[in-house]
C-alpha cells in the first residue's frame, strides 16, 4: 500500500469523526509530520505517514521528540489498520 494510499484512508477516518486533517507544511523547517488532525472537543496531535515498513528519517525523529517535550502527540502511521487506534488515542487525550 502506498503512503498516499494511508493519508487518504486517514483523512476521511478523521472527516467521519468530524475532524480536519490539515497538511502540515512549514517552510524553511524540514522534518516536520505530514498532517496535523484536529478532532471534536480541542483534541488534536500530528501525525507523520509513512508507507508499510518505512522508517521515519534521524531528522523526522528529532522533530517529533521536540514537539513531544513541547507537550504535543506524535504519531508515525505506515498501515491502514493503524488509523483506527491513533484517532481513538487522540479522541480520549485528557
Amino acid at each position: 500500500m502506498l503512503e498516499k494510499t494511508i493519508e487518504h484512508k486517514l483523512k476521511s477516518a478523521v472527516r467521519n469523526m468530524g475532524g480536519i486533517a490539515f497538511k502540515f507544511t512549514s517552510p524553511g523547517i524540514n522534518g516536520v509530520p505530514d498532517r496535523l488532525v484536529l478532532l471534536p472537543h480541542g483534541k488534536l496531535a500530528f501525525i507523520e505517514l509513512k508507507a508499510p515498513r518505512k522508517d521515519m528519517r534521524p531528522l523526522q525523529v528529532r522533530r517529533k521528540r521536540q514537539l513531544e517535550q513541547l507537550g504535543f502527540s506524535v504519531y508515525c502511521i505506515d498501515s491502514a489498520e493503524q488509523i483506527g487506534g491513533v484517532l481513538d488515542a487522540i479522541k480520549d487525550q485528557l
